[in-house]
């Protein structure tokens, strides 16, 4: 079945970020018109060519509250009152020798509080400025992009074999700011359930890209389907959601992760 959403004008958050040309190429490819959010207004590459004039690129910055209501006017002049939001901006810390590794009693307080300002206040901000229109208007779904690491702890393991020193220890900002992206999806399901926008968390699991091919290795083996989700293992769950293919459906998280937490 072809999900349509002809006629629905779509925000995504953080479209120059690893996931965000996913998202949006996803949700022009089903017909939508697209506003992509980042702090600059570049249109992403994987969008460039497949946009057919539906793609609006705006500066907006999830930490600035201003800055966001005036890509928010933008849009609307240009397309409408949203009907899909999709809260995907965030910072993330692969491991590498030059971003540095600490022992969890070091890890730089200054690291924390951006990451949770932009992976967890940033979407309580987007829902404040965007939703809120979304739900004055009475109408939409918003998807909040979650991590399986907002459920599950990381496994050192999958890092004890790169070369650093102290050992690289996954940011611990990121799962909480994860676990509060979904908390807050609750929140607000259950808020604007009854005006007609629909909230839900989509996680992903580990998504393969540019990650040594150990550690693809040790991913893959543990998870049940014995690999990392690709790109396109992620855009049938958002349409999902965005859709009203999910019409019943507000405040759950959907796990795309091959199984990960089932054992």
């Amino acid at each position: 079945m072809r999900i349509d959403l002809t006629g629905e004008v779509a925000v995504v958050t953080g479209v120059g970020g690893r996931l965000g040309g996913v998202w949006a190429t996803a949700l022009l490819a089903a017909g939508a018109v697209v506003v992509g959010l980042d702090l600059d207004d570049q249109t992403p590459a994987a969008v460039r060519g497949h946009d057919g004039g539906r793609y609006l690129g705006l500066r907006g910055d999830v930490t600035d509250r201003a800055s966001l209501r005036e890509a928010l006017a933008a849009a609307t002049r240009w397309a409408g009152t949203p009907t899909i939001l999709v809260n995907n901006a965030g910072i993330d810390q692969p491991p590498s020798r030059e971003a540095g590794s600490w022992l969890f009693a070091d890890v730089p307080e200054q690291l924390s509080g951006a990451v949770l300002d932009v992976n967890a206040l940033g979407v309580l901000r987007v829902c404040q400025v965007i939703g809120a229109v979304m739900a004055d208007n009475g109408r939409g779904s918003i998807v909040n992009i979650g991590s399986l690491y907002g459920g599950v702890g990381p496994d050192p393991r999958l890092y004890d074999h790169l070369d650093l020193d102290p050992p690289f220890l996954k940011p611990p900002a990121y799962g909480m700011s994860k676990a509060a992206v979904a908390a807050l999806t609750r929140y607000l399901a259950t808020l604007w359930g009854p005006v007609g926008v629909r909230v839900n968390t989509l996680s992903p699991g580990g998504v393969l890209g540019g990650q040594d091919p150990t550690f693809r290795q040790k991913f893959a083996a543990r998870v049940p389907m014995r690999r990392m989700a690709t790109e396109d293992d992620l855009t049938g769950p958002l349409l999902f959601l965005a859709s009203g293919l999910s019409r019943y459906v507000t405040g759950c998280e959907l796990l795309v992760d091959g199984g990960y937490v089932a054992w």
